[in-house]
């Protein structure tokens, strides 16, 4: 019998969708309570006493470990129909290529990331050779509108992520709990306004600028 002819209310009632399901669920709260606890001030400001410079890094790295689990022991739910499956032609060829065109244009957009945040500084990096020069915080020397952005900033690419979550050929129940979890996850953590919108705005446009004239000045030393 083919999978999409099961039932729901039978294929919800099957002990290993459930299992699988269960499962997910607990690898989520695992990624998402470690994302928050780490940075609730509380447990932010014990382990800032605790590890000093290494707080940051430690985050990265028990984030790091945290999303290698989720995705080493994530169940695929192989009994239950998909929300959504592209199967007809021409649309099973359309689609998944423009699903891949589209995911491959945010990882971009997520790599470009990169020109605008400081990532040294996100990974834990900076705060250590930063702290074995004596210049401190990086933070502190930072401007007060980058320093009110990082305040608000739970998650650099919120958008990108949705498409890659949610753009698919085939929505199976696991993928839709995955989506809507994160989805919802991002979207009660982000908090920016037109104000931090606004800097970034002009924190790109400085920097693309700066590339720009150094390639400029690249091909006149040629």
């Amino acid at each position: 019998m083919p999978l999409d002819s099961v039932p729901w209310s039978v294929a919800l009632r099957d002990r290993s969708v459930l299992r699988s399901l269960v499962v997910d669920l607990g690898l989520l709260v695992l990624f998402i309570t470690q994302h928050s606890l780490l940075a609730w001030s509380p447990v932010k400001q014990a382990l800032q006493s605790l590890l000093g410079v290494l707080n940051r890094t430690a985050y990265c790295f028990t984030t790091v470990l945290a999303l290698q689990i989720l995705m080493r022991c994530w169940q695929p739910v192989s009994g239950a129909p998909c929300l959504w499956a592209v199967r007809d032609a021409p649309w099973s060829i359309w689609f998944p290529l423009l699903c891949f065109s589209l995911h491959f244009l945010c990882w971009a957009i997520v790599c470009s990331i990169l020109v605008i945040f400081d990532y040294p500084e996100l990974l834990g990096i900076k705060q250590v050779y930063f702290h074995c020069l004596g210049l401190g915080d990086p933070l502190s020397h930072k401007s007060p509108p980058a320093q009110r952005l990082l305040a608000h900033l739970r998650h650099p690419v919120c958008l990108e992520l949705g498409v890659v979550l949610w753009l698919l050929p085939a929505l199976s129940l696991d993928r839709l709990l995955l989506a809507g979890t994160l989805s919802g996850y991002l979207a009660l953590a982000h908090s920016l306004d037109r104000q931090d919108l606004a800097y970034l705005c002009v924190q790109f446009k400085s920097k693309t600028q700066l590339l720009g004239e150094t390639q400029r000045d690249d091909h006149k030393e040629e």
